[in-house]
């Protein structure tokens, strides 16, 4: 164990993890040049063409220093607040942390709060800039800010670059003096580990990520998930470098993977325990069972596909116990499932990979956040779905989740991010002005309001440059209402959603107008009507396709005109009363996206 140095690389998102990672792997030799390529580490299509990390990537490598050598296992993690629980259990397998900023941009919002989970777990801080040959890198700024940031000398901070990989060897070296190495614990010699991620594969069932704190595990030994109380025969037992390579067996202090073998979801999580089946050991502490944030509805555009939609969010599950879902029936939409996510890029990320993975054509519904609801005649309801929203005038109260959130931006940008501020119904609990002369913003908001697209409207006012981070908080009193879209006299659920009170009306007719716009003509004239409040605030009329009855006429009285004129009018009232309309799958999907 004295030679072992497990360490993690946090950041901001796109500030050079992976790519210091492929440097990494290259001076160490775990790669060879001819297999390397870019953001190695991230294995998932999506995550190479956004640039983004979505799945953690623990790799093994081997690093030379005065002759001894050592076991490095890093954990490349997402920067992306929406898995901040799996980032801070990845942070419990390890001793210490690369703090890495961009030169180019200095501290961003979500630095702060990687560094805070950081600290709580007691890690041991190194702070190191990437991109210092960019033409436009502050490197001295940049030095500046990140030292006053973790209270350290200007002459500690590394400078490094994911490109030319200077100052990466140096990096190296200094990992193996200043992490330091696993300590071993008395209490036990019994097997423990933690689960920090986990996958699934085909043919071997549920492979979990490991890192050891106690005793060690071989091919065959019985073993059991703490939490979930599932058993199993440990298939295999090995390191990541970086491909999965089976080993004799995994000791305290190493980071691994075990092949369970199970096909089933829901048995493997995040931040669960390993023990020897009939262990005696106590499990580690701090694991939680990941909370659904947003809601949203997925609904196959065909319904015979309605199983293989099932069978796709079972095989996602597999190898995210973060999702989770049930079936519902919509009169519109047919079968589908309410899904729960972690956050919006959670969500976008899942509907993209059933697309992608599953070649799955979906209806997802405007997300949602759930409602804790008070009745005047008394009872409590928590409410995940917008149609199942009470009507306006049943309610003594109603509680919705609130989020604190910091922002980061050029202190020129700070007058355009203000009435944004203020749209969204947020309060502003203090601004300060950062070394470089950039402005942070703190605030709480409205979760439902970080929703309603606020993430797009805060880059595009401040050309790209701001960065926002933020956290759950408190349940707080919420003055929202429900806003139901009739068409021909006929609520459609898919389109209900929940908005705030004082914006009723705008809403009420941006959405008539826009279902105006996308809604195709009927054979008969159809109302669209936004109802709120209790009464309708928004309504137009889609006119009807009329047929032409009288071009086959030439000549004669008035009075033949008239009476086809008449008779199509009865007609078209007949069917008026009986008709339905087809609502096309198309405007379901244009309805959902905003902008369209």
């Amino acid at each position: 164990m004295r030679n072992i140095r497990n360490f993690s690389i946090i950041a901001h998102i796109d500030h050079g993890k992976s790519t210091l990672a492929d440097r990494m792997l290259e001076v160490t030799g775990t790669i060879e040049e001819r297999e390397m390529k870019a953001q190695l580490l991230d294995s998932m299509e999506l995550e190479r063409e956004r640039g983004i990390t979505i799945k953690m990537a623990p790799v093994r490598m081997m690093h030379t220093k005065d002759g001894e050598e050592f076991i490095f296992n890093l954990i490349d993690t997402p920067g992306h607040i929406d898995f901040a629980y799996e980032v801070s259990r990845a942070l419990k397998a390890v001793e210490g942390v690369v703090l890495l900023v961009d030169a180019t941009q200095g501290v961003q919002a979500q630095t702060l709060s990687v560094l805070a989970m950081a600290r709580e777990q007691g890690l041991v801080i190194i702070p190191v800039l990437s991109k210092v040959d960019s033409p436009i890198a502050r490197v001295d700024e940049a030095k500046l800010e990140l030292a006053s940031l973790i209270d350290c000398d200007i002459d500690e901070v590394f400078e490094t670059s994911g490109k030319t990989g200077a100052g990466v060897r140096d990096l190296l070296d200094a990992l193996v003096d200043l992490v330091p190495s696993p300590e071993a614990r008395k209490e036990s010699d019994e097997f423990r580990s933690l689960v920090f991620d986990f996958e699934y594969s085909n043919h071997r069932g549920v492979i979990v990520y490991v890192r050891l704190f106690d005793g060690a595990v071989k091919k065959g030994e019985k073993l059991k998930f703490a939490a979930s109380g599932e058993s199993f025969i440990a298939l295999e037992v090995g390191t990541f470098s970086p491909k999965q390579t089976a080993t004799e067996r995994l000791s305290a202090g190493e980071i691994g993977y075990i092949v369970t073998g199970i096909k089933e979801p829901g048995v493997a999580s995040v931040g669960d325990t390993l023990l020897l089946e009939r262990g005696t050991i106590a499990p580690l502490s701090g694991y939680q069972q990941p909370v659904p944030v947003v809601w949203a509805s997925l609904y196959p555009e065909s319904q015979d596909d309605f199983t293989y939609v099932r069978q796709a969010l079972d095989r996602l599950r597999l190898s995210d116990s973060s999702l989770s879902y049930e079936e519902e029936t919509s009169g519109a939409l047919g079968r589908g499932f309410r899904c729960g996510f972690l956050g919006m890029l959670h969500l976008e990320i899942v509907t993209e990979r059933l697309r992608r993975e599953f070649n799955l054509d979906l209806i997802v519904t405007a997300p949602s956040i759930v409602y804790e609801v008070e009745y005047l005649k008394g009872g409590h309801e928590t409410i995940y779905s917008p149609h199942k929203f009470p009507d306006h005038g049943t309610t003594k109260r109603i509680l919705e989740p609130w989020a604190n959130i910091r922002i980061i931006a050029p202190a020129e940008h700070t007058s355009g991010i203000m009435p944004l501020i203020h749209e969204h119904e947020a309060v502003v609990l203090e601004t300060e002005t950062l070394a470089d002369g950039r402005s942070m913003i703190v605030l709480e908001m409205p979760l439902r309001e970080l929703m309603r697209n606020f993430f797009d409207k805060l880059k595009s006012i401040s050309s790209g440059y701001a960065s926002i981070a933020y956290t759950l908080g408190e349940m707080r009193e919420a003055d929202v209402t429900r806003l139901d879209l009739l068409v021909a006299e006929e609520p459609v659920p898919a389109f209900t959603r929940v908005i705030s009170r004082r914006r009723a009306q705008e809403e009420a007719e941006a959405a008539v107008e826009k279902l105006h716009e996308v809604l195709p003509r009927q054979q008969f004239a159809t109302k669209i009507q936004g109802v709120a409040l209790g009464r309708i605030i928004a309504s137009k009329t889609l006119s009807a396709f009329r047929k032409d009855v009288t071009a086959k006429l030439y000549g004669g009285d008035i009075t033949r005109k008239m009476k086809l004129l008449e008779k199509q009018k009865k007609g078209k009232k007949k069917m008026r009363s009986m008709g339905k309309v087809n609502i096309p799958h198309e405007v379901f999907m244009k309805m959902m996206r905003s902008g369209d």
